[in-house]
């Protein structure tokens, strides 16, 4: 007998009751969004703080805005050439996400800058409405 064959009978029974989307209110819970995000709004520009550790080439970064979705893909890959692993807590891997903002951006005026394992993003009020999806090149400050 299948152990999990109970939880999916349940799972189906509350997808029943409470609808579908019952369970997307424990997805962060049960699956953290990566990369991890802290988002700041002002009047009229968003602050957003994304944590990429260990990226080496931000050639394999691609940050999209379109209107009020902010996009995000790449990977993360920490490299340790030795040792045994004792504790393996950073999420490494390919990574997609994508972020509604709470009001739409310009693409012409946004800053992407890394260091420190930090991505921050410069994002300026759309006041005119514009629907084109632009990547962001993103100025590397530890090369500096």
């Amino acid at each position: 007998m299948d152990p999990f064959r109970n939880m999916n009978d349940w799972k189906k029974n509350m997808d029943h009751f409470f609808g579908d989307t019952f369970w997307n209110e424990f997805e962060d819970v049960l699956k953290p969004p990566v990369p991890q995000i802290n988002l700041y709004k002002y009047e009229n520009e968003l602050i957003c703080y994304v944590n990429l550790p260990g990226v080496k080439d931000l050639e394999k970064v691609d940050v999209y805005v379109d209107y009020a979705t902010l996009e995000l893909k790449g990977m993360i890959d920490i490299n340790h050439e030795s040792g045994e692993v004792m504790k393996n807590e950073i999420i490494q891997g390919m990574f997609e996400r994508k972020i509604e903002l709470p009001y739409p951006v310009r693409s012409d005026k946004i800053q992407a800058t890394y260091q420190h394992g930090l991505l921050v993003l410069q994002l300026h009020r759309l006041v005119n409405d514009g629907t084109k999806k632009n990547r962001l090149e993103i100025r590397n400050l530890e090369e500096q």
